[in-house]
């Protein structure tokens, strides 16, 4: 079994900040689904595909977050600026990477309100990171879509780029001959809870 230790060691990254407020001001994180906060589902698809450690980035009501939540096992951190959107959220995500020390070879980024995106999806992302350098994303019938995973070369720019609700997304363009593509449309769905209408997904 000596080979595996060869693998590269991914963790996940849950940005879990939201305020949710195109939904009345509800933080994403604690919708519920499947009885449970959706901060939750997220930490255990990202275990179930693959992912040695979780780190969640949370913002609003960050307290009641950790009341009601089971993030046992995860480094959480609470990111301040969280109402400057998703950048800000991702800067703090990789800060708590770095910090960690001796980290992960690479990053997974998953997003809190896509519970349509399980363990099989994440599992696939994971497996197509080969190096430090690895860029790679779930694709839905061809198109880019989440998660996305970033080799530890490449925090330092993807965090100096990250800004407002762009989160990652100036980076991918810049670097879109790099990224390897792995189709998840079979295995996942990459809907968003956004609206009132979206929460029909939940269960």
């Amino acid at each position: 079994m000596a080979h595996t230790s060869q693998k590269p060691q991914v963790a996940g990254l849950v940005l879990a900040a939201g305020g949710g407020r195109r939904l009345g001001g509800r933080p994403k994180a604690l919708l519920e689904h499947r009885g449970r906060p959706l901060v939750e589902n997220a930490v255990r698809v990202l275990r179930a595909g693959g992912c040695r450690s979780v780190h969640v980035v949370l913002g609003a009501a960050a307290d009641e977050v950790l009341r009601l939540a089971d993030l046992s096992g995860c480094v959480v951190s609470v990111n301040p600026e969280w109402e400057e959107g998703m950048g800000s959220s991702l800067r703090a995500g990789l800060d708590s990477l770095t910090a960690a020390g001796g980290g992960p070879d690479a990053v997974l980024v998953y997003l809190v309100d896509q519970p349509g995106i399980g363990a099989a999806a994440v599992a696939r992302v994971v497996a197509a990171c080969d190096s430090p350098s690895a860029l790679v994303s779930a694709a839905y019938r061809g198109e880019r879509g989440h998660p996305v995973l970033f080799g530890s070369r490449r925090w330092d720019a993807v965090a100096r780029s990250a800004s407002g609700d762009r989160g990652a997304r100036d980076y991918l363009r810049e670097h879109e001959k790099d990224i390897v593509l792995v189709e998840c449309g079979d295995a996942a769905e990459p809907y968003d809870i956004d609206t009132p209408e979206d929460l029909a997904h939940l269960e």
